[in-house]
């Protein structure tokens, strides 16, 4: 695939970012963008590797046919990568800006440290299709009288509506909040992924035939009960929105937040609507002249990190109770799965202090207003070292240490006593659903995404959107031609 000798020839290029100093100025997308001869010649280190674990089981959760996309933009054919590319994935703009990446980690060419730069080939495609007018609405050619309701409209409802309406489904998404999108909207910032590129894929699946309802709680303004009356099928994809409780007193001191809200907040703020959300209520929240502190490691507390300093913030400390890791894994060891190293995100280089095999003992305030962190060192075990206290300043923080499972009320409140859950390992709270069928205990009712296999990633979410979408179709038709 690609050029045979081009990983040879040619080094690992990927997106440049704006210098720190110029994007915490603004909330915009802060990468460079390659030009089409470029990214060519990064398709073209795709190596004939024999047994492409980049596309799967260890690497793309959808299985993105990387090496054949990678020597379709190699020989200038656009197009049919874009095509070969929408086989698989339906919203390769999200994935190719904010997915992790773990197909680079499995990439052959990772033992030497030097992956296929696959994420940025990936955005180059999404963006050139856009360009050329390749992403244009795809109407169903005959309509199949069957009508489905899919509650939610993150990336697993998204792609779960474009997959049915395309097959000729009558597909109605309701979503809670203002606008489609969900957590893709509302949870990841705009420096992150703009918004528009949200619309621009609502506006192609109205094309298609797919209703949007915005601002309708199911379960409080709409019954479960009459979805299911009124539809022959109804997918559920709430995502996991309860935060994770931390258990560390003086939580309700003034200052004290979990993430989402302060996210949800600032994405409100740049799209020009009421920073009130019907699922995170809060008092407006920002950063600015203030000493920051997030208790969490993961992109969540990295995105706060970001928000943090484009607001404004006088410093911000990033707290982790997990050791330090490597800065270089043992290849051998892990490859092709994802490896645990050092790993510094793009908010995190914009100047955060970050501590780690630190725990959060105590929020610490005067007058009810938060004004530190009491912390201290914790062993392998995490468990506290006697003397190791110390105190950092505060006078607002975040507490972004993961998602337990879908919100109390809504459509779990309306079917408790009725919907099978079932609590994993880590006493999240998921909806009982297999990965085949995605069928409820309940007749009619599917699950698809977080609020079935807990929190995860967006490419995670199209996945199961995907494959819940082929089950529905098949239950409805008898059979399907959509892809799992």
């Amino acid at each position: 695939m690609g050029k045979v000798t081009g990983f040879l020839e040619i080094d690992r290029q990927v997106h440049k970012y704006q210098p720190a100093s110029d994007r915490i100025r603004h909330f915009r997308e802060f990468t460079l963008p390659m030009s089409d001869k470029e990214v060519e010649k990064q398709a073209a280190r795709c190596m004939d590797c024999g047994i492409p674990f980049c596309h799967g089981p260890t690497g793309c959760p959808v299985h993105n046919q990387i090496p054949d996309w990678n020597d379709l933009v190699y020989n200038g054919d656009w197009d049919n990568a874009i095509r070969n590319l929408h086989s698989t994935n339906n919203f390769p703009e999200f994935t190719g800006r904010i997915c992790p990446a773990p197909c680079e980690e499995a990439c052959t060419l990772n033992l030497e440290d030097i992956p296929v730069a696959i994420k940025t080939v990936e955005q180059a495609i999404a963006d050139k299709a856009y360009e050329t007018g390749y992403i244009r609405p795809y109407p169903p050619e005959q309509k199949t009288g069957k009508k489905v309701a899919i509650i939610g409209s993150g990336p697993a409802g998204m792609a779960a509506a474009q997959q049915l309406g395309r097959a000729g489904h009558d597909v109605h998404v309701y979503e809670r909040e203002s606008r489609p999108g969900g957590l893709l909207r509302f949870g990841i910032p705009d420096f992150k992924m703009e918004k528009h590129y949200i619309d621009r894929r609502v506006e192609q699946m109205a094309g298609e035939g797919v209703t949007f309802h915005c601002g309708v709680n199911v379960g409080v303004d709409k019954p479960v009960a009459e979805l299911l009356a009124e539809h022959d099928a109804v997918l559920y994809c709430g995502g996991s929105e309860t935060p994770r409780p931390a258990g560390i007193p003086g939580d309700d001191l003034e200052g004290v937040h979990d993430a989402m809200p302060y996210l949800v907040q600032q994405n409100k703020r740049i799209g020009g609507e009421d920073i009130q959300s019907v699922a995170w209520p809060s008092e407006p929240i920002l950063a600015s002249g203030l000493h920051v502190v997030v208790v969490g490691g993961g992109d969540t507390a990295s995105d706060c990190v970001g928000t943090a300093f484009r607001q404004g913030a006088v410093r911000v400390t990033q707290l982790d109770i997990r050791p330090q890791p490597p800065e270089k894994e043992n290849k051998l060891a892990v490859w092709p799965y994802w490896a645990t190293k050092m790993r510094t995100s793009s908010s995190q280089a914009e100047g955060a202090q970050r501590e780690f095999q630190v725990a959060t003992l105590e929020f610490i305030g005067e007058d009810g207003q938060l004004t530190g962190v009491k912390c201290c060192e914790v062993d392998e075990k995490r468990k506290p070292i006697p003397g190791t206290d110390f105190v950092i300043r505060a006078d607002l923080a975040f507490i972004a240490i993961g998602f337990a499972g879908p919100i109390s009320g809504g459509v779990v409140k309306e079917l408790e006593g009725k919907l099978d859950i079932a609590t994993d390992a880590r006493r999240s709270t998921n909806v009982s659903a297999n990965d085949l069928d995605y069928k409820t205990n309940i007749d009619k009712l599917y699950v698809a995404g977080d609020i079935r296999r807990g929190q995860s990633l967006v490419v995670w979410a199209i996945r199961e959107g995907r494959q819940a979408a082929r089950a529905i179709d098949e239950a409805l038709m008898g059979s399907s031609v959509l892809p799992r």
